[in-house]
Parts: structure tokens; C-alpha cells; sequence
């Protein structure tokens, strides 16, 4: 997992971008259940009314409330309250509910900048006083209503008037009789101090409009809260996708560069399938899991954290619930992935199997149908298909197994909340819209613990998809550069003659106890041509191999011009040479495209020249587009006899100091064997020539044929040479051609 986030930490900047975006994000979540338990207790049950303070109140019950506080009270409150249609800018929302009264009354209007915290505690007994007294005028089983509020007001009103009134008496009496009313009765009374400005509104008219008001007003920040959510929560898809998709972008290309520099003994050791796994499916995995680190795994521990907090403010009883939800969930995570996670570790080594299988079977299609081992194939196919098969089918079935558990447990923590949180409401300790926020805040907890589970799933296979790929890009190759210091100073100055000597080299292959060559000794000369011929495992590809340095000696040196190969970068090296491999390879692309693979300073002139002395322009005439015609991946829409002629077009249209030829005339026939050899005689003059070669009649007139056995060189001189010195070169020549033939071709020569 440290690796991942490792290449994470490359995008720091968008990453610091997507969790700014998620706490706006994960504020908006965290306070909609607020804006809803607003619209349910206040905005429904309330009537729009948030408080005991009314927005807009008529002189009469204004004074009939201020006789009910203290002096000090009543001067506050008459310093919150002004006259409607004077200058004052300091005017509140109750300007509005003014255009809408429907009474004669005169009012007065809240202020904005009153204070009205203060101003709710100085409201709260007045108020619920004159409620109760307006209940009382209403009669047992009657409802208040404004009628019953009038004529409460009407009597206060007169017993003001009455001698020996005093506000201070009646606060006395106010004090007594709150202290003897216990706390739950308070509690159950403070509800009826809204209920008191809700009359005040019905006198006036405006009930509907507080409401609606009410209303709009929180459902416009529901809105507009929930827009913002959206468009962040779309920001941080965008920004996680790009995140995650440079992320594989990079991995990708640093280990396709990595792959590129491996030798042969790094692909051998992770074998093509299991690089090309890696390159695609390890890297989509990785890239998966990018996306869903910077959108869940960011994102839950906010949301939890948040809704922890929520909760804790609230200070409600119900808290034990979440705690047993999320006991429930750790402990159904745990059990279940201690039985899926073996299986996710595993799950890409069968992927690999099956890769590799795949790949076998498509590029040995042609051998398998020629010997009949379709069913053979298929059998082998469908064991690691299904071994792979099984192993998903167990690590969904866990997981679909987890998500009914999951929803049981989530169903049951919202029935716990009902049934009880439906209790504190019959108690009066709780409202509706508190007990629906809760369940909100609950169900984002438990989902946060959910999420982060979801990605605990598909951690551990990430992790190994980061192990194989870190494997790859850690993995040093045996072939590399020298070190500045190492290259010769004169090294770009170097006019190179392309004089390739061998001294005493000695080449093991990794892991191999037994020297593949052994003290080989030989200069290959410009303007010559080299031959090397033996029966085949006896090191011909191996002594070209160290040429092009895709092994390096174990013993001994490689030179070109008195040059250390291992001294020479490999892009200097490589320049030289002109390879034409055991297996003509051929991209896929046209022609022309394949013979100009050698450089960008390849000429459509030296591409024909080389179509030519190639013996290939005959058929690449004979086709309707001519150079632009399209060759397949891998060169199948040729046969093997053109793709081979191709193949040494390609090497002689660079023009090289070295051609180097791996039995590459192995699938001419005898006729254009030799125009091919004899037109590239007359182009490679003054080049260093080194032909590897099965037959007789390809070597017969070099100017130095190297025969090997067993990794050692038995005979070196011409023909005529090691028909008179060699026995195992004789026995070769004589395998292959007649007495008759031996006699003809030792006169040429």
C-alpha cells in the first residue's frame, strides 16, 4: 500500500485540491439532516415559527408581554421593537410580513440587529403565561385561537387599571410558580411559547405567509447546498479520474521504458505473459484503486468523523446504537475477510497462468491443429480458466454474502432508533425531525465504515499489483550503459571501420553452470566476410548475442575498432550493427514503414536499393499498393520466405558497419541464396559481414569460416581449408553435398 501511495503523493497538489472538495462536500452531507429535522420540527410542526420571538407583534400584546417581565426586560424589548414605515435601515424580514397583514392592528417590527438568543429567554415565560391563560379562555377541549388571545389581552389590559397593580407582584408570583414546576414540565412547556406567536400570527393574519416563508427560505439553502455538494462531488470525480489515470499513465510507460532496457535474461525471468499482466491488468488495478482511495477512503473518515461529532453535540440517549452498529460491522468484516483474503492474494498469479496458457496457445495455433492437440489445448485452457474461475466465484460469493449481513445490520440500527427515539418523543424529550436527523447522521457513520470496507477488499490485491510492478521498475538490467567515466573521451570522434575480434571470451547463461562458449578467439575484418557454422546448441546465436551485447561476456572481451563493447553506449553499439535475426520479425504497418525501421535517414532510394539487393522488389511489385502495402502484426500476411527477405532489406537499408545474419537465409531457396549473397557482396565492400548459417552453399566462399562444437571453435580458415584440416567441418560439408559437389565447390574456391 506504501507504493501506491507513494505515486499518489507524486499528484500532491490535486490530491490537496480533492480533499478541500470533499470537506465541502462532506459539509453539505453533514448538514442537510439539520436543514431537515428544520423543515419537520420548525417549518411543519412549528408553523415556520423558530422561536418565542415574533417577527412582527401588535402594540396590545406587546404590552401585555412586557407587563410580564422586568423593568430592565421591557426596556430591552422596546429598544428591539420599531414602528413600521420610519427610516430606520435596520429593519428585519418583518418588513415583508407587514405588506401581508391582514388586520388593522397597529404593530411593531423586530429589528436586525436585535439580539435574539436574549431576546427568546426574555420571551419564554411571558409567553407561554399568556398562552396558557389564552387556552383557559378558550375552555376545556377548545383549541386557542386569536379570539381566545384577544380577550386574554383585553383583561390583562384591564387589570392594569385596577388599583394596587404592580409589576413587581406579578413577577413574584411568575418566579413562584416556575420554581415549583419540575424540568420535565418545563421542557413540555417551552413548546408553548411558539405556540403563543403563532396566535399572535393568526390575529394577524400571516400564518401561512410565516410559514411559507419559513419554508422557502430553508428549502432555497437545502437547494443551493445540495448544488454546491454536486458540483464538488463532480470536481473530485474529474480530479480522482485524471489523478488515477496519469498514475497509469506513468506506471505504464516506466515499465514499458524498464522492459525495453530488460536483456534477455530479465524477460526469461518474468516471461512475456506475466510482463504484459503487469503492464495492463496490475496497472488497471492500480488505477481503480486510485479512484476509489481519493473518493472513498478520503472521503469516509470525514463523513464519519463528522457524523461522530454531529451526534455528540446533539447529546442524545441513543447513542449506544451506533456504537453496537458499528460493532456489528467491524466484527462481520473481520470474519468474512479471514476467509477472502488468502484468495485475493492469489487471484493474480492465476491470472498470470492464464495469460500464459492464452498466449501459448495462440502463437502455436499452427502445431497444434497440424499434430491434432485442439482437445489437448482446450483441456489445458479450461483447467486455468477454471482455477481462475473458482477463485472469483469464492471472492464474490464473500462479498455478495456481506452486502445482505451489511443491510440487516442498517435496517436494524434504523429500527432501533424508531422504536426508541419514538418513545423520547412521546416523552417530549425529542422531536420528529431530531429523530430523522439522527437516523440520517447514523446511516452516514455506518456507511462510512461501509466504505472503507468495500476498499478493504480490493487493498490487498492492489498491494500485490503494486509488488509486481514496483518488481519490475526496481529490477536493474544486466545490460546497462557504462558510467560517463568508463566511455572512451574520444569515443564521438571515432571513425568507425566496424573490425569485430573476439579475444579468449568465455559466456555462461545466468543460472547456468556449463560455459555456452568457451575461449573463442577470431577478428572479423571489414570488407570480409565472417561464416560460422556448427550442428545446432553449439553457441552460433550466442557468439552474435555478445555482439549486440544482449548478453555481456563472462570472460574475455567483445571489440569493435579495439573498443570494449561494454565500454560503448548501447545506442553507439547498436548504431553499427545491422542484425537480421534467426525469426524475421516484422511490425505491423506497411512496407515501407518496416524497411525505414532502421532510422529516420533511411530514403525511400536506399529503401528500394535494399528491396533490391534483398531480392524482395519482385514480389513487393507484384502487390497492388506496391511499399505501401500493410503487413499484419508479426508479419502473417507473408510467407516465411518474404518476411525473411524483408528482414535482411531492413538491415541493409541502415546502412551499417556490421551486418550481422542469424541463419537468415535459411528459407531461400538455392536460386535467390545466391543473387541475395552475391548482390550484397557487391553492397557491403567495405563492411564487416558475419553470417550464421545451417548450409554449406551460404558460408562456401567467406573469407573465414569459424566452425563450433560444443561452445568451441574446432576450425577456422576457408573452405578449401577445413576440407583439408577439420573433420567436423568435413562431415558437415559432406551431409550436404555430393562427392561430385565437394570437388566442383573446392576448384571455386
Amino acid at each position: 500500500m506504501t507504493k501506491i501511495f507513494k505515486h499518489l503523493a507524486k499528484h500532491w497538489a490535486a490530491c490537496l485540491v480533492i480533499i478541500a472538495l470533499l470537506l465541502v462536500q462532506a459539509y453539505g452531507d453533514l448538514t442537510l439532516p439539520d436543514y431537515t429535522s428544520k423543515i419537520v420540527d420548525t417549518g411543519i410542526q412549528q408553523s415556520g415559527i423558530a422561536d418565542a420571538v415574533p417577527e412582527v407583534v401588535r402594540d396590545s400584546t406587546l404590552q401585555v408581554l412586557e407587563l410580564l417581565m422586568t423593568d430592565a426586560d421591557a426596556a430591552a424589548v422596546e429598544a428591539a421593537y420599531t414602528q413600521p414605515g420610519g427610516t430606520d435601515n435596520a429593519l428585519s424580514s418583518a418588513t415583508n410580513l407587514q405588506k401581508k397583514l391582514a388586520s388593522p392592528y397597529t404593530v411593531r417590527l423586530l429589528r436586525a440587529d436585535a439580539d435574539r438568543d436574549t431576546l427568546a429567554e426574555v420571551f419564554s415565560t411571558p409567553d407561554i403565561v399568556l398562552y396558557l391563560a389564552s387556552a383557559q379562555a378558550a375552555g376545556e377541549g377548545n383549541a386557542p385561537d386569536a379570539a381566545a388571545l384577544d380577550t386574554v389581552t383585553a383583561q390583562f389590559a384591564a387589570m392594569t387599571q385596577m388599583p394596587g397593580f404592580s409589576r413587581d407582584a406579578v413577577q413574584t408570583q411568575l418566579a413562584a410558580a416556575m420554581g415549583q414546576a419540575g424540568e420535565s414540565e418545563l421542557s413540555g412547556l417551552s413548546a408553548q411559547a411558539v405556540l403563543l406567536v403563532g396566535l399572535e400570527y393568526q390575529a394577524l393574519g400571516i400564518s401561512d405567509a410565516v410559514q411559507m416563508n419559513y419554508l422557502i427560505q430553508t428549502g432555497g439553502r437545502m437547494l443551493g447546498l445540495t448544488l454546491l455538494m454536486v458540483a464538488a462531488a463532480v470536481l473530485v470525480g474529474l480530479l480522482a479520474s485524471r489523478v488515477a489515470a496519469a498514475i497509469a499513465r506513468d506506471l505504464r510507460r516506466g515499465v514499458f521504458r524498464r522492459v525495453v532496457s530488460f536483456s534477455a535474461s530479465e524477460t526469461d525471468k518474468f516471461s512475456t505473459a506475466s510482463l504484459i499482466t503487469r503492464t495492463t491488468n496490475d496497472v488497471q488495478q492500480i488505477q481503480m484503486t486510485c479512484v476509489i482511495l481519493l473518493r472513498m477512503v478520503a472521503y469516509a473518515p470525514i463523513l464519519g468523523i463528522g457524523g461522530i461529532i454531529h451526534v455528540a453535540q446533539a447529546g442524545s440517549s441513543l447513542t449506544w446504537i451506533i456504537v453496537l452498529a458499528v460493532a456489528l460491522l467491524l466484527a462481520l468484516i473481520t470474519v468474512l475477510m479471514q476467509f477472502a483474503m488468502p484468495k485475493f492474494r492469489i487471484m493474480q498469479k492465476l491470472v498470470d497462468r492464464l495469460n500464459l496458457v492464452s498466449r501459448e496457445i495462440l502463437t502455436g495455433i499452427m502445431p497444434i491443429r497440424a499434430f491434432s492437440r485442439e482437445q489437448h489445448e482446450e483441456a489445458r485452457f479450461d483447467a486455468a480458466n477454471t482455477d481462475l474461475m473458482r477463485t472469483q466465484l469464492f471472492t464474490n460469493r464473500v462479498m455478495a454474502a456481506m452486502m445482505p449481513f451489511m443491510t440487516l445490520i442498517m435496517n436494524g440500527t434504523s429500527l432501533l432508533i424508531v422504536w426508541f427515539g419514538g418513545k423520547q418523543i412521546d416523552a417530549g424529550t425529542m422531536q420528529v425531525g431530531s429523530m430523522i436527523a439522527f437516523i440520517t447522521y447514523t446511516m452516514q457513520i455506518v456507511m462510512s465504515f461501509l466504505m472503507l470496507t468495500m476498499v478493504a477488499v480490493m487493498l490487498p490485491r492492489a498491494g500485490v499489483a503494486a509488488d509486481r510492478i514496483d518488481e519490475v521498475l526496481t529490477t536493474e538490467p544486466a545490460i546497462h550503459d557504462p558510467v560517463p567515466e568508463a566511455i572512451p573521451a574520444d569515443l564521438n570522434q571515432h571513425h568507425w571501420n566496424g573490425e569485430v575480434a573476439f579475444h579468449h571470451v568465455n559466456f555462461t547463461y545466468p543460472g547456468s553452470s556449463e560455459d555456452a562458449l568457451h575461449d573463442i578467439d577470431f577478428v572479423a575484418k571489414p570488407g570480409q566476410t565472417t561464416a560460422i557454422i556448427g550442428s545446432t546448441g553449439c553457441g552460433k546465436t550466442s557468439l552474435l548475442h555478445l555482439i549486440t551485447r544482449f548478453y555481456d561476456v563472462t570472460g574475455g572481451s567483445v571489440t569493435v575498432d579495439g573498443v570494449d563493447v561494454r565500454q560503448m553506449p548501447q545506442s553507439t553499439l547498436r548504431g553499427l550493427l545491422g542484425y537480421v535475426p534467426q525469426k524475421g520479425v516484422l511490425f505491423s504497418g506497411t512496407i515501407d514503414s518496416n524497411l525505414k525501421f532502421g532510422g529516420e535517414n533511411i530514403t525511400d532510394a536506399d529503401v528500394r536499393t535494399a528491396a533490391r539487393i534483398a531480392q524482395a522488389e519482385e514480389f513487393i511489385s507484384a502487390k497492388p499498393e506496391g511499399y505501401e502495402s500493410p503487413i499484419a502484426q508479426g508479419g502473417t500476411n507473408v510467407s516465411g520466405g518474404q518476411k525473411q527477405r524483408l528482414s535482411i532489406a531492413r538491415a541493409i537499408a541502415k546502412h551499417p558497419k556490421i551486418y550481422l545474419f542469424d541463419d537468415s537465409f535459411s528459407a531461400l531457396d538455392y536460386k535467390t541464396d545466391v543473387a541475395l549473397r552475391r548482390a550484397l557482396k557487391a553492397e557491403t565492400g567495405d563492411a564487416t559481414v558475419i553470417i550464421v548459417a545451417q548450409r554449406i552453399s551460404t558460408v562456401l566462399h567467406a573469407n573465414q569460416i569459424l566452425v563450433l562444437e560444443d561452445g568451441r571453435i574446432v576450425g577456422k580458415g576457408t573452405h578449401a581449408q577445413l576440407m583439408e584440416s577439420c573433420p567436423a567441418y568435413q562431415e558437415i560439408a559432406r551431409s550436404q553435398l555430393s562427392n561430385k559437389e565437394l570437388d566442383l565447390k573446392g576448384g571455386e574456391a
